[in-house]
């Protein structure tokens, strides 16, 4: 029974297990019909990635939505933030991507948006899942049932023509940058060829880019796992590399060495980049790098920190109205002059908008970053036992400050350590910060003997 649970989450974005044994078509059916009967009647914009069990899911969601009376457009497959943009700037009632992002294969989840393309918030989420377990169902009469009908281009000429708003494209044309990418094989597997080559004119050469194959590699771009993007980077001479995850809403980046940067330091590039264009604070998870606090002072800006998850950060940044924010730690990239959603394209329209701006590399913009070292990791633990470790973390180290607002984050003047449980597995998420590798390793390597050892 507790795998049982562990394998099907409900968390931040939605519902989440393994497809079969506990993510069911069943299942999809039910919420998708809670979720109509939640938004009522009207158009829901549905998209997916390239999961193999993608296409069953999205028969059961559809069937689902036309039960509770709504009309369904099927967006195809496209990247989450392209479905999300689309479900908000186009009347419709809402949105469901069916994806499990940077899960692996055998995973798959619905992703559900409000009308305004964003993640329900806590309150919305809620009421859904009572009314889903209350099967409490709007059950659609023969003359209520809608129509299902296909819309592949509205949500990707929507999302490149709100990227372009923010950049100088035509200067990025001008450099002919020489760009590789890999896609996974996912959602973005066609939509980011297309918006790099045809759109910004860059020499693309391209890995991984054929959505009815598998995915070739560890679902989450790591620098662990993007080893062929690397030797194309170094390959093709490429100037820089991208790589995405299979529902294309996070972004890793590959220097013109071949190394990969640090997702910390890509958000406080784009960070940068926002801020010489728009007044705003920032907003960023508490796993988040200090790196970004540092780029929003040059700048006379604030940072404020949430609980780990978009859905979190965008809540934030609706409130304070941000210039911008983000997920360090994921690849993620918020700016809600685009879209209130992390933002892959964003990220590399930005990236290449200040490599002609500034007619530097790549790594020459990371290395001008100031300078932190992050030890990151994860530890498993038993199902019942999360209130007793982090009482046990605290009475370690006592009189340290400390944020309580997601799992534990205690902070020193030269570094910080937060430990959390994960939104998706039965695992403690570490992370550490600080000025010298000496002191990260310290302070991670002190969590994880307390924790005894890692996953």
């Amino acid at each position: 029974m507790p795998q049982r649970e562990h394998l099907l989450k409900i968390g931040v974005s939605g519902i989440r297990g393994v497809v079969g044994p506990f993510l069911t078509p069943a299942l999809a059916c039910g919420f998708a019909q809670a979720f109509g009967t939640y938004v009522g009647a009207g158009r829901v914009i549905v998209g997916r990635d390239t999961r193999s069990s993608g296409e069953m899911l999205q028969h059961a969601v559809t069937c689902g939505l036309l039960a509770a009376g709504c009309e369904v457009v099927d967006a195809g497959v496209l990247p989450t933030p392209t479905i999300q943009i689309q479900a908000g700037a186009t009347g419709a009632r809402g949105g469901i991507a069916i994806t499990a992002s940077h899960n692996p294969p055998e995973y798959n989840a619905l992703k559900l948006f409000n009308r305004e393309g964003l993640f329900f918030n806590n309150y919305e989420r809620s009421e859904l899942i009572d009314l889903y377990h209350q099967s409490a169902f709007t059950q659609a009469t023969n003359d209520e049932i809608r129509s299902c009908r296909q819309d592949y281009e509205s949500g990707p000429k929507l999302h490149i023509e709100r990227v372009l708003q923010h950049v100088d494209a035509d200067r990025i044309r001008a450099r002919r940058f020489r760009v590789a990418l890999d896609a996974v094989n996912g959602a973005a597997s066609v939509l980011s060829p297309r918006f790099l080559s045809e759109v910004l004119g860059v020499e693309l050469h391209a890995i991984s880019i054929d959505p009815t194959k598998p995915f070739p590699r560890v679902a989450e771009p790591r620098p662990d796992t993007l080893g062929d993007l690397q030797k194309l980077v170094r390959d093709t001479r490429s100037e820089v590399g991208f790589a995405h995850d299979p529902d294309g809403d996070r972004l890793a980046v590959v220097d013109e060495n071949g190394a990969v940067l640090d997702n910390d330091d890509v958000l406080a590039l784009a960070v940068d980049a926002a801020l010489l264009r728009l007044p705003g604070d920032v907003v960023v998870n508490l796993t988040t790098s200090s790196v970004v606090d540092d780029i929003a002072l040059r700048h006379g800006r604030r940072v404020f920190r949430t609980p780990v998850g978009e859905a979190n950060v965008v809540e934030t940044m609706r409130a304070v109205k941000a210039a911008i924010g983000g997920e360090g730690s994921n690849g993620g990239i918020i700016f809600p002059a685009v879209h209130l959603c992390r933002d892959s394209y964003t990220g590399m329209a930005f990236l290449l908008d200040r490599m002609a701006a500034t007619g530097q590399t790549i790594s020459q913009l990371a290395a001008a970053l100031p300078r932190y070292h992050r030890r990151m990791g994860k530890v498993a633990y038993e199902h019942g036992r999360l209130g007793s470790l982090m009482q046990a973390l605290e009475e370690e180290f006592p009189g340290v400050r400390t944020d309580r607002s997601d799992g534990l984050k205690l902070i020193w003047p030269d570094g910080w350590i937060h430990v959390r449980s994960s939104n998706t597995e039965p695992l403690l998420r570490i992370a550490a910060e600080a000025r010298t590798v000496e002191r990260s390793e310290q302070l991670y390597n002190s969590v994880l003997s307390l924790f005894g050892g890692p996953a």
